[in-house]
């Protein structure tokens, strides 16, 4: 029954983590299905092209699994690959950028919005042209952050080094007139603290990722396909890489060790149509 079947999330890397804990604790009978390409990360800094294609091969491995709905839970694949997504696979498709821009849109008093991303996500203009389909009159700045990605891969979010980084990197915004700083990208959510500190208790922080499981809960509503309270609930995370260091840091942010990890490494092939396939090979030693 498709009630039972999970929920597929992907990532360029670890950062939508943050988004699967949102989820599950919004969902708690949902079973997830999560692939992180930590091998190819950061997806911010690669070409429009190259995003695609990884994050379509990512979607072929949901898919694979037999999941009921795709998350991009990576605010660079959202804003570069979701349509092509949307076009290939059969499943209901969200991604995190348009509910953080909603609620931005809605929360700000000033009509003055901040947004931290990745360089890929803020040369789109992705989140620019969300926001003022929601209020036209809102003026948008956008601030790339790489380094802040860099920081959580390395789960190096909580040190000294990290506000150094934050603080630094925030320069260009700490006089701006903005009351509302859309997180805009799934990894940021763990340096807020320090984010906070910076633009001050005044500036309203938007956590896309954590938004994104109200509209996750809608669709499941709509297409009737939420889990039942009297399922068997459980998280499968892929990697691309390490599994040692993914696992380390899965247990860390999701605060449980209830889950199973693989190592999968996936292969691109071109069938007879010209689509790009995969294969896949597991290692779960």
């Amino acid at each position: 029954m498709m009630i039972r079947k999970p929920i597929g999330m992907l990532d360029s890397g670890v950062g939508g983590l943050t988004v699967l804990k949102a989820v599950k604790e919004r969902l708690p009978h949902e079973s997830f299905v999560y692939i992180g390409d930590t091998l190819r990360n950061p997806y911010g800094n690669k070409e429009e092209k190259d995003i695609i294609t990884y994050t379509l091969q990512l979607a072929d491995f949901l898919v694979s699994q037999g999941v009921k709905m795709i998350v991009i839970a990576c605010n660079t694949a959202t804003a570069q690959a979701l349509k092509e997504v949307s076009q290939r696979v059969s499943v209901p498709v969200i991604g995190v950028i348009v509910p953080g821009s909603e609620a931005a849109a809605k929360l700000s008093q000033t009509k003055k919005v901040g947004v931290l991303a990745t360089r890929s996500t803020v040369d789109s203009g992705f989140y620019e042209e969300t926001i003022k389909s929601f209020d036209s009159d809102i003026s948008i700045e956008s601030l790339a952050c790489p380094q802040f990605v860099d920081l959580v891969e390395q789960n190096d979010y909580r040190s000294e080094n990290a506000k150094k980084v934050v603080a630094e990197t925030l320069e260009p915004f700490k006089t701006a007139t903005m009351d509302t700083l859309i997180l805009g990208c799934t990894h940021f959510p763990l340096l807020a603290p320090f984010i906070q500190e910076v633009m001050g208790e005044d500036v309203t922080l938007i956590d896309s990722g954590a938004l994104t499981s109200q509209a996750i809960e809608r669709v499941l509503e709509e297409e009737q396909t939420r889990a039942e309270a009297d399922g068997n609930p459980s998280v499968q995370l892929y990697t691309t890489g390490s599994k040692d260091a993914f696992k380390k840091i899965a247990k860390d942010w999701l605060e449980t060790d209830q889950f199973t990890i693989e190592t999968i490494a996936l292969e691109r092939l071109t069938d007879k149509h010209g689509r790009n396939e995969h294969s896949s090979h597991c290692d779960s030693k």
